[in-house]
């Protein structure tokens, strides 16, 4: 089995480093207790196995936050924060941590702005984003392409009679009469009027 040196003489590594909840949990309750001591040093050891844990770093900064060392404390909140941006309870820690650290040295503490802090990290983000280069090497599509008319047989998803009138004036009439088909079935109502329409425009044909 591995083993590694501690400040309290070499040990096997405990199984929990798979399983870490009930090492978190232990810890935990030495903190809640005041032994911020014991906690940092139950922690130490496994720094390297728990680097991006959230939660390791979290009871790390919590454990030097109650033995006074908020400088270090602050390094690993903020780790915190960049591990799990979302989650506001390393922010909120990180907000107390500054105060405090500034009530304790008789000057106004400056409050950490979470929000700002994230808007700077995304500044910054924002300013090495370099957009990928399009591979579209092709002449967009001309003008005359553009005016070219579509089929006759094409289907209007929305026929009107603005839209039939339109093609009559333009000379499209298969066009217009296949919208006033389309109108006889939608308004039967009108149809005697469209079939009229119709009629004058086959008479233009």
């Amino acid at each position: 089995m591995t083993r590694i040196s501690s400040d309290n003489g070499e040990e096997n590594i405990p199984s929990m480093v798979n399983n870490p909840h009930l090492f978190f949990a232990e810890v935990s309750l030495d903190l809640s207790r005041g032994s911020f001591q014991s906690g940092l040093d139950k922690l130490k050891p496994f720094s390297d196995y728990f680097a991006d844990s959230y939660l390791f770093n979290f009871l790390f900064a919590k454990a030097l936050r109650g033995l006074h060392n908020h400088a270090l404390a602050g390094e690993y909140l903020r780790k915190c924060c960049d591990i799990a941006p979302a989650n506001q309870v390393a922010w909120n820690e990180l907000v107390e941590l500054q105060a405090e650290a500034g009530e304790e040295n008789g000057v106004p503490s400056v409050k950490f702005d979470p929000i700002c802090s994230e808007l700077e990290s995304l500044t910054a983000a924002l300013l090495k984003f370099s957009p990928a280069q399009t591979t579209e090497n092709s002449d967009p599509t001309s003008i005359l392409e553009q005016k070219q008319p579509f089929p006759d047989d094409t289907t209007i998803a929305v026929p009107t009679e603005s839209l039939a009138n339109l093609f009559s004036a333009q000379g499209a009439y298969k066009k217009a009469i296949n919208i006033y088909t389309l109108l006889i079935k939608l308004k039967p109502q009108k149809a005697e009027l469209y079939q009229e329409e119709i009629d004058a425009l086959l008479n233009r044909l």
